[in-house]
């Protein structure tokens, strides 16, 4: 995977190839260690497994937050949704296909962290994927009323643009919202390790 070296510490970090695939031209200053370490942390009551991060609006600490990655597009991908309240880690889940999408695995997580929403509690499901967000938000509705069509061709991925269409509509309390991905949020970087946990598991074989 490509290296970088951290501009605070010395030391060499590796980025998932998905995850710089999604914001070209980016290049990270800072190994994760560092960048938590520059953030408040969020108090007595954060699990121990997960990463620090600072509080705040542009930061939330209560919520489900989704990504998927994918190495190559189409290649081998993952995806990972991680529920938590206060700072504290409910409930995670993530998953990996040998041959996939970016969009598939974004999907397939989002779809995760709906089901992971329970249906009658206020709840905000986050993505850093604009397509997911604003489809769920602004296009499903009309897609569906069209019979799953759009004007100008067809819906990609339907099956499973239906299905979190499906769970969104069983959860009325729950918002999607975009996030900023990665380092500008501790929690949405710790869904981009759950997606991409199926590549240090391969270097580890």
């Amino acid at each position: 995977m490509p290296e970088f070296t951290c501009e605070r510490c010395g030391s060499t970090f590796s980025i998932a190839p998905g995850t710089l695939a999604k914001y070209p031209g980016w290049r990270p200053r800072r190994c994760m260690r560092c960048r938590d370490a520059g953030r408040s942390t969020g108090g007595a009551g954060t699990a121990a497994a997960a990463p620090g991060g600072a509080n705040g609006d542009d930061d939330p600490q209560t919520g489900i937050f989704t990504d998927g990655s994918c190495q190559g597009n189409p290649g081998p991908g993952g995806w990972g949704a991680v529920f938590v309240r206060d700072g504290t880690v409910v409930e995670e889940r993530n998953g990996f296909e040998p041959s996939t999408t970016n969009n598939r695995m974004e999907w397939t997580a989002m779809i995760a962290g709906l089901e992971m929403a329970p249906p009658g509690e206020p709840i905000t499901v986050y993505s850093d994927s604009q397509l997911v967000v604003r489809t769920l938000n602004e296009w499903a509705k009309g897609w569906e009323a069209r019979g799953w069509k759009r004007k100008d061709g067809p819906v990609m991925n339907l099956d499973l643009v239906q299905r979190a269409w499906e769970l969104k509509q069983q959860r009325p309390l729950a918002k999607v919202a975009w996030v900023r991905g990665h380092a500008a949020s501790r929690w949405n970087a710790y869904a981009d390790r759950l997606a991409t946990a199926h590549l240090r598991a391969d270097e580890r074989s």
